[in-house]
């Protein structure tokens, strides 16, 4: 029977759980709601359920499963245990890692939900062939996940690479972690309307309905308020980008999640800021590059994280 691994990708919204492939490709899916508002026991009652039918799934494809992969949105430590999910408040405090061997009897992987996709995009995606890189994923907030030497760096506890809590503007606005000035205030799509509703006061309506997407639609089509918001955008990231580009030294930042997919309509004002505040060496030789594998880059890490646990995917 050939070996299959099953990723998780835990959502405030949704659950979405795949068979995955050694090779990456994804065999079976589910999607279920999260409606994480419904308590623990709930959650973790869906998320079951997605389980059992990808089992049933996997047995009539004739697949094996070796393990399950979970990414989870917050501080995950190396011991599969949940510290914070800002957006998943009754997970806080809970081991699902440990839950889910439990209730399955298989080996279990968790962690945070960038660094699942760090290795997706190093394994089957656009950080194949590079040896240090940083993922960041930009949405609704901004995550973020480390690969130096081929390896993914967690940290001493399991917490590294939190890049959107990086202080940019020690004054500024107040972030949901409790500090000031986090670029993540800056760079997501909740920033692009913020900037827009301080910078356009008068004529910000028509755009705070508007999603990321919509956004950089009339941004293409020219308009100067939303041209504006991607660039502004830009500029915050491309500051952060050159403090860490000139403490590491990497090959490559990989971007990605829904407002990722605009990057043409903001990487010149990163790299504006990158000449501006980068040893000239550093600069030239950070790539900037699009994710490749879209809204499965997490199911494919966290199955990729567990396969290397298990022993059937191969990493570097």
């Amino acid at each position: 029977m050939t070996d299959c691994t099953i990723g998780i990708d835990i959502g405030g919204t949704n659950l979405r759980l795949a068979l995955i492939a050694e090779d990456g490709s994804v065999i079976a899916r589910r999607r279920l709601p999260s409606m994480i508002v419904e308590g623990r026991d709930a959650f973790c009652g869906r998320l079951l359920l997605g389980i059992e039918e990808l089992l049933l799934d996997a047995e009539s494809l004739g697949v094996e499963i070796a393990g399950i992969g979970v990414g989870i949105p917050g501080l995950v430590g190396s011991d599969g245990l949940i510290h914070s999910s800002v957006n998943m408040r009754p997970l806080d405090g809970f081991n699902l890692a440990t839950f889910l061997t439990a209730k399955t009897g298989l080996k279990v992987e968790s962690a945070n939900d960038a660094n699942a996709i760090a290795v997706g995009e190093q394994l089957y995606g656009a950080g194949r062939g590079l040896s240090s890189f940083m993922v960041v994923t930009i949405g609704t907030g901004l995550g973020s996940g480390l690969i130096l030497d081929g390896k993914l760096w967690k940290g001493s506890g399991g917490f590294a690479a939190e890049f959107g809590h990086v202080t940019v503007h020690p004054d500024g606005e107040l972030c949901p972690c409790g500090n000031r000035g986090c670029l993540e205030r800056y760079v997501s799509a909740d920033a692009l309307l913020r900037f827009i509703a301080r910078a356009f006061p008068a004529g910000a309506e028509r755009y705070l309905e508007l999603t990321a997407e919509k956004l950089a639609r009339l941004a293409r089509d020219g308009d100067r308020t939303a041209c504006d918001a991607f660039n502004q955008m830009g500029k915050w990231f491309g500051i952060a980008l050159a403090s860490l580009s000139n403490l590491l030294n990497l090959e490559a930042v990989i971007i990605g999640g829904g407002v990722g997919a605009s990057l043409d309509l903001f990487e010149l004002a990163i790299r504006d800021e990158l000449d501006r505040r980068c040893f000239l060496e550093i600069a030239a030789g950070l790539k900037i590059l699009k994710g490749q594998l879209g809204d499965d880059a997490g199911l494919i890490g966290a199955a990729a994280l567990a396969g290397r646990r298990c022993g059937n995917v191969s990493g570097r």
